[in-house]
């Protein structure tokens, strides 16, 4: 029982430790994920399914990961949701400027990437955050290219949701995070069923525990959050910006 309680302590000192890099306002804002790929679609089953209906828009860009863009289509498949692109620009970055054209009252989500896999580009989240919010849309923010390379601050930027993954981080594989407002995470359903996210458990139903226990069904991976962790404190110590200015310089 010692053991179990010294790996529980130090499992959410690593949430409390993504929670203070990414400067989200409270530990339960933090899931722990496998990976950024399962964050995103916990986001569209959870959240998607359960907010999105016929004729409701998400938007996303051509020049997102396969994982941005994939469990949209399927969500938006069983939604009869419709998925927008926004195409690249002359100058080969993403349209911005269509971007903001394409929002409207039917937009409920903005899927787009914080930096580029691909082509490096830096988007504005702050402002396309504030776009979003306008038409009354969430943003939902890859962040697995930028998070390692400068200061990520989810209040500051004012994203609904917004991914990591660890091995992008000097951190170990098989763990990543999805961060999300709590008034958001609280009304979302489960995203998968089992032990630890459960409250109570009936026959005929069960009660779900609060956030983010909620999300993390199972055994969860500690030695790779842990991992994740340290990583965060390496790069903490050297800091960010710091890092930042070295990169551009």
């Amino acid at each position: 029982m010692v053991f179990r309680a010294k790996a529980t302590d130090e499992y959410e000192l690593a949430r409390r430790k993504v929670t203070y890099f990414v400067n989200a306002c409270d530990s339960r804002e933090i899931v722990f994920t496998k990976n950024a790929t399962e964050a995103i679609n916990l986001v569209a089953y959870s959240w998607g399914l359960s907010n999105l209906k016929p004729g409701d828009e998400i938007i996303t860009k051509v020049a997102e990961h396969h994982s941005a863009i994939v469990p949209w289509q399927i969500v938006a498949q069983k939604t009869a949701a419709v998925l927008k692109f926004v195409n690249l620009n002359q100058d080969e970055v993403p349209d911005i400027g269509k971007l903001k054209e394409l929002l409207s009252k039917k937009t409920k989500i903005v899927v787009v990437h914080h930096v580029s896999n691909m082509l490096a580009s830096v988007l504005p989240i702050r402002d396309i955050a504030q776009w979003a919010h306008d038409v009354g849309a969430k943003v939902l923010v890859d962040a697995c290219q930028s998070v390692q390379h400068m200061m990520v601050d989810v209040q500051g930027l004012n994203v609904d949701f917004l991914v990591a993954s660890s091995h992008k981080m000097c951190g170990p594989t098989g763990i990543g995070s999805l961060y999300g407002k709590i008034d958001l995470l609280s009304s979302m359903p489960p995203f998968l069923g089992g032990g630890e996210m459960i409250s109570d458990v009936y026959l005929d139903h069960s009660t779900y525990a609060e956030p983010p226990s909620r999300f993390e069904a199972g055994t969860p991976a500690i030695g790779e959050a842990i991992g994740l962790g340290a990583a965060i404190d390496y790069l903490s110590g050297i800091g960010m910006q710091t890092i930042h200015d070295y990169e551009v310089s």
